[in-house]
C-alpha cells in the first residue's frame, strides 16, 4: 500500500471491527454459509497479528450478536461448534503472542460448555499485556446498556460506565465495518459515542493488512474535537 505508514503513536490504538460479509462471500462462491464464517475466522486470526504489529493495544471484534440467534438453526449450531473449536485451538497461540482475551456479552443463553471454554481462555491469557482482544459474543449494545441500568444506583457517567460488560475497555478511537454497510448494528453504542468510522467495501473474508492500514491512515488524517470547536 502506498502512503504514510501508520504507527501506534500517531494512529488509533483502540480499534473495533464489525466483521460483516461472511455469508455474502460464501454465496458469491457457491459455498455453504458456514464456510464463509470459517474463512472469516482465518481473517480474524491474521487481523489480530496485523493489529499487534501496527501498535494497536485494544481490538474489539463483533463475533455474534444478540440478534444472530434468529438465523437458521443449522447456521447457529454450526457457529457455536466453530467458536468452541476456535477457542481451544487458537488460545495457546494468542497466549504465546502476548494477547489477552476477553469475552463481552450476555452469558445466559450460551451453553455451559462454551462458557467454560471462554472462561478458560480468559484465565490462560489473563497476564498478557501486549494487546487485549475483546470478543463481543452474544453481545448487543442495547442489552449492555439495559443490563447496566438494572444495577445503576446513581453517581453519574463514570459510575454507569463501571457497570458495562468490560469497564476496563477503552472507548474505541476507530470503528471499522466491512462489506459496504454503513451502520452500527447495535455494536458498542455507549463506547462509540465519539469514535471515528471507516467503512470498507470488501467483504470480511477478503479484509487484509492493507485494508487495516488504509483505515488507520485515514483515521490519522482526521481531527477529533469531542464536541468542541476548533
Amino acid at each position: 500500500m502506498n502512503g504514510p505508514e501508520p504507527s501506534g503513536g500517531a494512529g488509533a490504538t483502540r480499534v473495533a471491527i464489525i466483521m460483516d460479509g461472511n455469508g455474502r462471500w460464501a454465496t458469491e462462491r457457491g459455498l455453504p454459509v458456514l464456510e464463509g464464517h470459517r474463512r472469516g475466522a482465518k481473517t480474524m486470526k491474521q487481523t489480530v497479528k496485523d493489529a499487534v504489529a501496527l501498535g494497536i493495544t485494544e481490538l474489539t471484534v463483533y463475533a455474534f450478536s444478540t440478534e444472530n440467534w434468529s438465523r437458521p438453526d443449522d447456521e447457529v449450531a454450526g457457529l457455536m461448534e466453530m467458536f468452541a473449536e476456535l477457542i481451544v485451538s487458537e488460545t495457546p497461540e494468542l497466549d504465546d503472542e502476548g494477547v489477552r482475551m476477553r469475552f463481552v456479552g450476555r452469558r445466559r443463553g450460551v451453553s455451559e460448555r462454551l462458557i467454560q471454554q471462554m472462561e478458560w481462555a480468559e484465565n490462560e491469557t489473563a497476564g498478557n499485556e501486549l494487546m487485549t482482544l475483546f470478543v463481543a459474543f452474544n453481545y448487543g449494545g442495547r442489552a449492555e446498556i439495559l443490563d447496566a441500568a438494572e444495577r445503576y444506583e446513581g453517581g453519574g457517567e463514570e459510575a454507569f460506565a463501571a457497570l458495562l460488560y468490560a469497564p476496563d475497555m477503552g472507548d474505541p478511537e476507530l470503528v471499522i465495518r466491512t462489506s459496504g454497510e454503513q451502520r452500527l448494528s447495535n455494536f458498542l453504542l455507549w463506547q462509540s459515542a465519539y469514535s471515528e468510522f471507516h467503512f470498507s467495501e470488501c467483504l470480511w473474508p477478503d479484509f487484509d493488512r492493507a485494508e487495516l492500514e488504509a483505515a488507520l491512515v485515514e483515521y490519522s488524517s482526521r481531527g477529533r474535537r469531542f464536541g468542541a470547536r476548533e
